[in-house]
């Protein structure tokens, strides 16, 4: 075999791999948009079910917590919806760089919706932070008591809904980089 053969072997073999690591990567997206997905949905749906009753002194006289008193755990409900609604909706897209190896167009159309995504869901989840540790911690310079002791359940739910969508926050970074990545192969 010639040496010119030998490259184009060479070369054949190097696209073919290539190809091979595009379709993974493509592949790895499309289960991370799921994933992310049911943990946005997850999130949203466990926050907006999250109420807790406490009596006072009398069966009359009762103390109630849900999460649409604040409303930063209802942004992070509106959030965690909207981004949710967008990974179902982005699927149909991240399963054409499954089939095909050239979409170039999609790939930065998702990376820029995906930072769009990313940059909601992290303020979301940011400010119903601050409302869980206020929740768990409390803050005496202002007054304001931990009422966790007293509504355990309400503070496990938002907590674990909190946890929920910071996962997701991860997921799509590793979103992002990965279609940057597929991307910086193409070029």
């Amino acid at each position: 075999m010639k040496s010119g053969q030998a490259e184009i072997v060479e070369t054949s073999k190097a696209i073919q791999k290539s190809g091979l690591m595009s379709r993974r990567n493509a592949i790895l997206e499309f289960i991370l948009r799921i994933v992310a997905f049911f943990n946005t949905i997850t999130s949203a749906i466990l926050m907006a079910t999250t109420n807790e009753t406490l009596p006072f002194f009398t069966q009359f006289i009762r103390f109630h917590a849900e999460y649409s008193d604040l409303s930063a755990l209802t942004f992070f409900v509106i959030a965690n919806a909207v981004v949710s609604g967008y990974l179902i909706l982005s699927l149909p897209l991240a399963f054409v760089h499954i089939v095909k190896s050239k979409t170039q167009n999609s790939r930065v159309l998702l990376i820029i919706l995906d930072v769009a995504m990313l940059g909601l869901l992290t303020a979301g989840a940011s400010s119903a932070a601050a409302i869980v540790y206020l929740a768990h911690k409390g803050n005496n310079n202002t007054n304001w008591f931990s009422i966790c002791q007293q509504f355990n359940s309400f503070c496990e739910r938002i907590s674990g809904s909190l946890i929920g969508s910071f996962v997701a926050v991860f997921l799509l970074i590793l979103l992002i980089l990965l279609s940057a990545i597929a991307l910086s192969r193409r070029h």
